[in-house]
């Protein structure tokens, strides 16, 4: 899920390691290599994955699946348990005491979950350990092309256009709670904009509603947005970081057009089973990070529309106590629920 606000605390930062050789070697020589405890890993390492196969989340954690079972000496196996939003897949993490179990999650299961909803099963602060941030990416506001009375031509007239239409529009995004919807609520409290939510199954639906008629504008991953432009289909507008993105250097940035107090990013993290050994946390929070910085996986992450961090366990933590207590303002002033 989401970053609100801008981060003023910066990551740890390693020295990069190559893949496949150069990473089993650091990884049989170096500090992260020590025995996490006596005969482990003792099977295969096992990535939940709260999303289907194809997926954004189930891609990078196959990203990183093949070095780490070279740093490890096990295969790393890669379960996608779906639902919920990811919450399924999050919860089995959680609940996981075989000692070989881990969870790639997006923001919103690490931040979100428990803010709308009381009766998700786990708690992200007392059920589960952060291990590393791993990717970071903005949404791109983007608006259909040829749709009357929606300029595509810059952000400033797309957003004066948008007051002016008041309830008359609609934005969609893929469900209530997500970073799309937390975030536009955002961006209208920001602009004075007043546009109706419709959520969808996911972002590639809400791309086809707005390009056939039925919504004016979405916040979209990246690379979304881009294949949609190039189709003729919908403008991008802005960016939702502070500054441009590395992701999407052509685009502006909606502070560029005057919005202030806001930036919005997706992320995703690796975290374990709070329980789980911390001798064992530290070996894998170490090989994790190590490989999202290595320059083949940073290749591979970008390509997936992410820029890569591979933070410390204590930069994850902070992001998910900031991002969690940013949303939380969004909701509460909002007043956004589940239902």
């Amino acid at each position: 899920m989401s970053r609100l606000f801008p981060a003023r605390r910066g990551l740890l930062a390693l020295a990069a390691l190559t893949m496949a050789g150069a990473c089993g070697i650091a990884a049989a020589q170096g500090p992260a290599a020590a025995p996490a405890k006596p005969g482990w890993p003792a099977k295969p390492l096992r990535i939940v994955v709260g999303f289907p196969p194809g997926s954004s989340p189930d891609l990078t954690a196959r990203t990183f699946s093949e070095p780490l079972s070279q740093a490890l000496g096990q295969p790393v196996v890669v379960d996608n348990k779906v639902g919920a939003g990811g919450n399924i897949g999050a919860d089995a993490v959680a609940k996981a005491r075989d000692g070989h179990t881990i969870g790639l999650f997006i923001n919103g299961n690490l931040t979100i979950a428990r803010l709308l909803n009381a009766q998700v099963p786990y708690d992200p602060a007392r059920d589960l350990a952060p291990l590393s941030l791993i990717g970071v990416s903005p949404l791109v506001l983007t608006a259909p092309v040829g749709q009357e009375g929606v300029p595509s031509s810059d952000a400033r007239a797309f957003l004066q256009a948008a007051r002016a239409a008041g309830d008359r529009w609609s934005y969609g995004t893929p469900g209530v709670g997500t970073v799309g919807h937390l975030g536009t609520e955002l961006l209208k409290a920001r602009t004075g904009i007043n546009p109706l939510h419709i959520p969808y199954p996911g972002y590639p639906q809400v791309a086809t509603a707005m390009g056939g008629g039925q919504l004016q504008m979405a916040l979209l991953p990246p690379a979304l947005a881009l294949s949609q432009e190039r189709a003729g289909k919908l403008k991008r507008i802005g960016v939702t970081s502070a500054g441009r993105s590395t992701l999407a250097p052509e685009v502006p940035s909606l502070a560029e057009a005057g919005v202030q107090d806001f930036q919005l990013e997706i992320w995703n993290a690796f975290a374990a089973p709070a329980d789980m050994p911390a001798p064992v946390q530290a070996r894998l929070a170490a090989l994790i990070g190590q490989i999202a910085r290595s320059p083949e996986v940073r290749d591979k992450l970008f390509q997936q529309g992410w820029q890569a961090v591979g933070s410390s366990p204590e930069g994850l933590a902070r992001r998910m106590r900031d991002d969690t207590a940013a949303m939380g303002r969004v909701i509460r002033e909002q007043k956004i629920s589940a239902q």
